[in-house]
């Protein structure tokens, strides 16, 4: 008897374990749909972002920009929120990408709203945060720049910095990026061309920064600008 009743206790221990295990997998698949969505701006999250990266010259319609709210995994394999604003012709397209590349472990450190850093470019990219709509123009110019348009995304951004030499000057942003201008050398967050990030976002039809003969902007996926044309014929 007391075999017997000890054989039902292990039975019923395998199967409650199987159980919980099957409950784990259901929350983390309940977890991922939920939080992985796409919204409108709401009069809640309008207010988090008007005054800056909604500036007062925006001439971006804000029914033209859409909230995404997804996960993501740092180099330690924690599982974070984040948060970030887009054109809503490349919404979709970006959640698509942020997605798998949280499904596949790709690290991302921060996706915040530019806005937590008064959407001071600088600051946003010395603390490696990734992003999309602030909107400005182009220096010395009337024309919106693309992250104006939100038609931009920036990732991994201390770690995949801005160059270009003017006059003779090598102009890095964000300053503190220089010590990751060597590609060759290896460090966490880089990117670079034929990883999962960098395919991603070619086979979602943006170009990367850091293929361009002039300059190199590692961290930046930008929407074309004869696409970009169809959509805001004014833009150029």
């Amino acid at each position: 008897m007391l075999k017997r009743n000890f054989a039902g206790l292990i039975s019923l221990g395998i199967v409650l374990l199987f159980s919980a295990c099957a409950a784990a997998k259901d929350t983390e698949a309940d977890m991922q749909t939920d939080s992985f969505y796409i919204s409108e701006i709401t009069d809640e999250i309008f207010s988090r972002i008007d005054g800056k990266s909604f500036k007062e010259e925006c001439t971006l319609p804000r029914d033209d920009l859409r909230y995404l709210h997804v996960l993501h995994k740092d180099t330690e394999g924690n599982t974070l929120e984040g948060e970030m604003i887009v054109n809503r012709h490349i919404a979709e397209d970006v959640l698509a990408i942020l997605k798998e590349l949280y499904e596949s472990g790709y690290p991302v450190e921060k996706i915040r709203l530019v806005d937590e850093y008064d959407a001071d470019d600088e600051l946003c990219m010395e603390d490696n945060n990734s992003s999309c709509f602030n909107f400005r123009f182009i220096s010395h110019t009337g024309r919106i720049s693309k992250h104006g348009l939100g038609l931009a995304v920036d990732l991994n951004t201390l770690y995949n910095p801005y160059t270009k030499l003017v006059d003779g000057v090598r102009i890095i942003e964000p300053v503190t990026g220089e010590p990751y201008l060597d590609r060759s050398a290896e460090f966490d967050y880089k990117i670079v061309k034929g990883d999962l990030c960098y395919d991603l976002f070619i086979e979602h039809g943006f170009v990367w920064g850091g293929e361009w003969p002039d300059r190199k902007d590692y961290q930046h996926f930008e929407i074309p600008d004869e696409r970009i044309a169809g959509w805001y014929p004014d833009w150029q």
